[in-house]
């Protein structure tokens, strides 16, 4: 009986690494677009999304952003862009600061590239607030009417959606771009959220917080987007461009939606990773 056991472990073993081995990052993409089946889009009020983890669906609820969160992200952010003002109106070029809430360091695990012994990865990812639903319309059309204005008027509208952005932004999602991933290349953190929605994301600065999140992957060709997500795919690539400049064609938008958030600021005994979300 043990010996069967243990063949019959053996042969587990030995079909999981040959899985693996086989797996075609390519496999992903058909017609020249993804479908995520690892997540579903909850709709815009929901408290709560579903996602596939360790092979079983479950239903996860969604934390709001702290107040410390809030207020952190605010001040970095208009920070920011005072810093810009000032390169443009006295034209000394200043060294961008890479800490901060925009450059989210994103940790994944999913499924090796051939060029890997490892499922797991870390990436930095530009992220930034997603419009309430029922101000997604009214800020996409702000955006589209001044994106050919000079960076002075964009940096002021920038930062008036920032002044306001607990009454403007949603409070429990964030929004990225995959920038690199098409078919014929498959960047790492792409395969992993494909097969595996769960990732953490961590803020370098003082303070610090981890967001324990559900990454939704949202092709821009996708005809089975609904309405919702066509246009959250828009707005963060509008958003993108409004900033960045214009860009050959829309790219694939992630909703990051919080399940836990943990405050791992140092230097505070009443922090040190210390879970902060209900």
């Amino acid at each position: 009986m043990i010996i069967i056991l243990f063949l019959v472990v053996a042969l587990l073993s030995t079909n999981i690494l040959l899985a693996d081995s086989v797996f075609d990052p390519e496999s992903l993409w058909h017609d020249g677009y993804c479908v995520q089946s690892t997540a579903r889009t909850p709709a815009p009020d929901s408290k709560s999304i579903e996602a596939k983890l360790e092979g079983e669906w479950q239903t996860l609820d969604l934390v709001d952003f702290p107040p410390g969160f809030w207020e952190w992200n605010q001040f970095r952010r208009t920070e920011y862009l005072d810093v810009l003002r000032q390169m443009i109106s006295n034209g000394e070029r200043q060294t961008p600061r890479l800490a901060g809430p925009h450059n989210g360091i994103v940790a994944t695990w999913g499924m090796a590239r051939k060029d890997s012994h490892f499922k797991l990865n870390n990436a930095v990812k530009g992220s930034g607030f997603l419009p309430k639903a029922e101000k997604l319309a009214e800020i996409t059309e702000l955006l589209e009417s001044k994106i050919e204005s000079d960076m002075l008027t964009k940096l002021n509208v920038l930062d008036s959606l920032y002044q306001n952005a607990e009454e403007t932004f949603s409070p429990n999602q964030l929004v990225s771009l995959e920038l690199y991933s098409e078919p014929g290349y498959n960047t790492q953190t792409f395969i992993n959220q494909m097969l595996n929605p769960a990732c953490v994301t961590v803020f370098l600065d003082i303070p610090s917080y981890k967001i324990k999140q559900i990454a939704r992957i949202l092709h821009p060709l996708d005809p089975k987007l609904s309405d919702y997500e066509k246009a959250v795919v828009r707005y963060v690539n509008l958003i993108h461009s409004f900033f960045h400049g214009d860009f050959p064609r829309d790219y694939i938008a992630v909703i990051y939606y919080n399940i836990e958030i943990y405050d791992n600021s140092p230097g505070d005994k009443a922090a040190r990773g210390t879970k902060i979300s209900p």
